[in-house]
């Protein structure tokens, strides 16, 4: 567990003015232009010159007033955004929707998979970069010990934030151990009666498709599952297996509905249900998978599963993807290093941590909204796995 990070940038200590206007300088030239835009607007929004309901000039008088291009105003307009300060229509125009709070917040960060998980870390990436994040601070700590060490320090941590008086707690709940649920209730609920808001980060705690009452924002993952699925069948999977681990969180209980839903839409629901749970690093459910649901292709829950499927198949000299393909979901870094370049659906991590920050900032501002999910959609990346895309490198589609 570690101290406490700051989103707060800082000058240099000890820096004098010259210095300073100098930084200040070269950060200028060396910044983006569509950036500068997205600045100078959401300081206009911030010292109140943009009010709420007030409407944006259009695109082609800000590409005039900023010399630069309509596509350049665009992003800048988009980044708006997605931080939740303007709305855009088609022919009424882009409105600023609220005032930026100046009140500064600490917040507490409580992902036990924090450095164990590849998703977690870009998704605080993003939101320290928001430009949101500017006034605020953020205390992070996880731990890196077995799984019944995890819940032990998770409690902890969640009792630190409460004597310190957080102003809100960002909450990835516990997966992989019998007593997870159980952890998780207690750790939301001691929350809930000291007062501070929680935003959960990819994965609710609740059973799928139970869901608790605080705000969530993560990817559709139904909606992930379907497509990733549904890209196999179109491309000629007959038997098509879903492989998770057990316990799994209820991120994993979403694909799997949508992997369902995509052989029902084909008119493959009859066949046998084939998802299979266990330890994919284990050679004997490896074997009963193959054995018994004898697949032409398979979608794991997420990347690390496929990782290791993949692993297992080739010490048994299956071929990927000639004898069996394999998709994934996530995207991870290394997800284009593996042996064979893994098909999956891309999420961005670092949008999920730029907008839970700013749903945190929203239900500090008005705590009677009611509870939201906020599902970020993802995108297929056809890479060597799934066999249909001949080089190793990706492509969106």
């Amino acid at each position: 567990m570690k101290s406490s990070q700051t989103l707060r940038s800082e000058a240099k200590p000890g820096a004098s003015d010259p210095e300073i206007r100098s930084e200040n300088k070269k950060k200028a030239t060396d910044t983006p232009k569509y950036r500068l835009v997205y600045e100078d607007l959401h300081s206009a929004i911030k010292t109140g010159a943009l009010r709420k309901g007030d409407r944006l000039p259009s695109e082609a008088e800000l590409g005039r007033r900023y010399n630069t291009s309509r596509i350049t105003i665009a992003k800048a307009v988009r980044d708006l955004q997605v931080q939740g300060l303007v709305s855009r229509h088609p022919g009424s125009g882009t409105h600023v929707l609220a005032s930026i709070a100046s009140t500064d917040h600490v917040f507490g960060l409580l992902i036990p998979d924090l450095g164990r998980t590849e998703i977690f870390e870009p998704i605080c990436n993003g939101m320290m970069r928001s430009p949101l994040a500017k006034p605020h601070s953020l205390l992070w700590g996880h731990s890196m010990g077995e799984l019944a060490q995890q819940q032990k320090e998770a409690e902890e941590l969640c009792h630190k934030y409460i004597a310190q008086k957080v102003s809100g707690v960002f909450f990835a709940p516990l997966e992989f151990t019998p007593e997870k649920d159980v952890v998780n209730r207690r750790i939301a609920s001691a929350f809930d009666r000291a007062g501070i808001p929680v935003v959960l980060l990819d994965r609710c705690y609740a059973p799928y498709p139970l869901r608790s009452k605080y705000d969530l924002v993560g990817i559709d993952n139904r909606s992930a599952g379907f497509l990733i699925t549904q890209h196999l069948i179109l491309h000629g999977a007959k038997r098509i297996a879903f492989v998770a681990r057990r316990l799994s969180a209820s991120t994993v209980h979403g694909r799997i509905a949508g992997y369902r839903e995509a052989l029902f839409a084909r008119g493959l629901a009859q066949q046998q249900d084939l998802v299979c749970i266990g330890d994919p690093e284990d050679h004997h459910f490896l074997q009963a998978v193959l054995r018994d649901s004898r697949p032409d292709a398979i979608v794991c829950a997420n990347d690390i599963t496929a990782a290791r499927i993949m692993q297992g198949l080739t010490t048994r000299g299956i071929r990927v993807p000639q004898d069996i393909r394999i998709v994934g979901i996530d995207d991870v870094k290394y997800a284009n290093l593996l042996p064979v370049p893994l098909t999956t659906q891309h999420q961005n991590s670092g949008d999920i941590g730029a907008m839970a920050l700013v749903t945190m900032l929203q239900r500090l501002e008005k705590p009677d909204l009611p509870t939201r999910d906020i599902l970020l959609q993802t995108k297929t990346v056809l890479r060597s796995s799934c066999g249909t895309h001949p080089s190793s490198a990706h492509k969106l589609t």
